[in-house]
């Protein structure tokens, strides 16, 4: 699947968060995420290698985590994500398979986690990254194959500035203080 996401650190989190009340959009509980990220050995910034992301979610303390193994690839010339993510349910044997393939782990990263559905294929996240202060947003669209990347990005970011954000970030949330 194919998105464009567009990332920001919020300036104040309850003013973002109030603002998206007022035209009736509101976060869904808070949930946790933990990422671990794995790249290829010979890695390279700006060279459009894939990255294979091993994420562990708990939504509820009374219900069993969730697993599940992400391809994530950025096309930089284009602007695109390239994603796709399948549920597993034996996490050791599939991180093996990783180590396997070649791919060395980089990094990982928590997060506390909210969402909300914008309209179709179009997410907003809230998002609490551990050890870094403040919150960030993180807005993903889906691409059809008709839609432009640069309209779809600009319509991003008029999205974040309608709601007073502008401090755009275009790393990962691994490499945030990097």
């Amino acid at each position: 699947m194919k998105k464009v996401i567009l990332k920001c650190k919020l300036k104040n989190r309850d003013q973002f968060e109030d603002k998206l009340s007022e035209i009736d959009l509101d976060f869904s509980a808070i949930y946790w995420q933990h990422d671990r990220i794995y790249l290829p050995r010979d890695y390279k910034t700006h060279s459009n290698f894939p990255r294979l992301i091993m994420r562990t979610e708990v939504k509820a303390v009374d219900k069993p985590a969730k697993y599940s193994l992400i391809l994530r690839r950025h096309i930089e010339d284009s602007g695109i994500d390239i994603v796709e993510e399948s549920n597993i349910k034996d996490y050791e044997t599939i991180t093996n398979i990783i180590l396997q393939l070649g791919f060395r782990p980089a990094a990982e990263v928590s997060r506390r986690r909210q969402d909300l559905k914008m309209g179709e294929g179009t997410y907003i996240y809230l998002d609490k990254i551990e050890n870094h202060p403040g919150y960030y947003a993180k807005i993903e669209s889906e691409l059809t194959t008709t839609d432009s990347v640069i309209a779809a990005k600009e319509d991003l970011k008029k999205t974040f500035e309608t709601l007073g954000e502008s401090n755009f970030i275009d790393k990962p949330y691994s490499d945030i203080g990097n």
